[in-house]
Formats: structure tokens, sequence, C-alpha cells
């Protein structure tokens, strides 16, 4: 099944979120609760076979059970172009960063991406979850021994945590990378579990324990800032955790804290 052909605008700097205009009868399947807005004329319907593939239901409920466990909500919500003109429908990431758009046919036609990294694709895109070659890439790595893959010939709408990277691995390259922070990258591209080398580096270098080692040939894209790391700065600054405000030094600080009753 060919993917419909999908007309789109990026909008936004940080906080991006992305258009998609439909002609009648086009439609784009969303992550759950990523919808903006839409407008009149736009259907929306939250379905187990989002490209009406017609399988039975055990069939429908196993690929909502891979869904799930690639970090993605068990139903898809598919929004359709019922008007006789184009209309639009919007969506926005749930984090803040940025949108990355794959065009499936440059990328070979398959993807394989972060869990939770999916915001939206066009009708006939088809979404699996991807087995990581080795077991220690799996136990240990920052996103885990499933990751998503997708696949087809349309457009599909990732979105990132900080700015995004892209690379480009000759044949045999490796890089490596902290394990949060890879967003996506080609079939072709070899991806493993390394464990960072030296205990006091290990245990002290603020890096964690283990990296990704990417080996090309293929392409890469990275983002910035891990969503896990800013939770982390957040958590451990929150006043409620024990966490110290920074009050930018100022000797009335805790004062101002008392003041505006957030002690």
């Amino acid at each position: 099944m060919s993917a419909d052909v999908i007309d789109y605008k990026i909008i936004g700097d940080d906080l991006q979120g992305v258009i998609i205009t439909l002609d009648p009868g086009e439609a784009v399947m969303a992550e759950a609760g990523a919808m903006m807005y839409m407008q009149d004329g736009i259907t929306m319907q939250t379905t187990l076979d989002p490209n009406s593939e017609g399988h039975g239901l055990f069939t429908k409920l196993v690929g909502a059970g891979k869904r799930m466990l690639a970090g993605e909500s068990f139903f898809i919500t598919l929004f359709g172009n019922a008007a006789t003109a184009r209309r639009d429908v919007a969506f926005s990431a749930p984090v803040p960063g940025k949108i990355f758009v794959a065009d499936l046919k440059q990328w070979g036609g398959e993807l394989i991406a972060q869990k939770d990294g999916f915001l939206c694709a066009a009708r006939g895109t088809n979404l699996d979850i991807a087995f990581t070659k080795k077991i220690g890439a799996g136990f240990f790595g920052g996103e885990g021994f499933i990751l998503q893959r997708f696949s087809g010939d349309g457009l599909v709408f990732l979105h990132a945590c900080g700015a995004l990277v892209q690379m480009d691995l000759k044949p045999g390259e490796q890089l490596r990378v902290d394990t949060g922070c890879l967003v996506a990258l080609q079939n072709t591209v070899d991806y493993d579990i390394q464990m960072v080398p030296g205990i006091k580096t290990a245990l002290f270098g603020g890096e964690g324990l283990f990296f990704v080692q990417l080996t090309g040939p293929g392409r890469v894209i990275l983002q910035t800032l891990p969503f896990s790391r800013l939770a982390d700065r957040i958590v451990a600054s929150a006043p409620s955790m024990r966490g110290r405000r920074r009050e930018e030094g100022s000797v009335l600080g805790g004062l101002g804290s008392l003041i505006d009753g957030n002690q």
C-alpha cells in the first residue's frame, strides 16, 4: 500500500509543531494526544488498523501490543479529510525540541527510531517494532531493547528534545554516542552497546556506564538534549524533592521563597 502524499509546514523554533494539509480523501495517523487543532471537515477515528489492512482481531491486537512495547499508545488516531477542499490538521510535540521529518523513500524505505519518538505519519506507513541486533544493546541501551521501525514510501514525523544533528557514516566508520541522544538511524547502521572503559571514568565521569557504538554505513540522527536528562535536572532542582532553587546567588533568595509561598 502506497502512503498518501501529504503537504506539511513546520511551525515554531524550539517548541515545534507541524501543520499537515490534506487533500480530499487523504489521511494522516498520529500518536494519541498529539493533535493541536483541526479544521472543519477533518474527521477523527481511533483504530487498531490505521491502514485498513483487513486483518483479524488477533493480528490487530498483536500490532497494538507492539506499539505499546515501543512506547506508543494502544490505539492509533486517524485524521482524514472528508471535505471537498483541502483542510489542515496540526500536531505538536510533547517535549521542547525539534520535529524531524523523514521521507522514507530517501531512507531506503525503512527507518529505525527511538521509542516514544513517533508524532505522526502519512496513512499507508507501516509501524512496527525493531529488536536490536545484540542482547547487550537491549538490556543496557538508553533506548531499550525495542526500537520502532517505520517502513513504506511516505513521510514520518518524529519529535526530539533539543536540537537535531545529522551524520552520514562511511562504511566501517564508528561513532560513540550517549545512549539517550540517538533519535533515528538507517537499518544499514550497526547498533551496539559498549561499556565505558575504566572504573573511575565509568563511575565518576558523569556520562553513565554505557554508550552506543554505531558503525556505518548509513545516516544517523542525534538529539542534543535527551528528555530524561532534562527531567533529572528539573527533579534535582525542585524544592519538593529537596533540590536547591537557583536564586541567582541573592541573599534574598530564601526570603523571596517565603514571600511567594514556595517554602
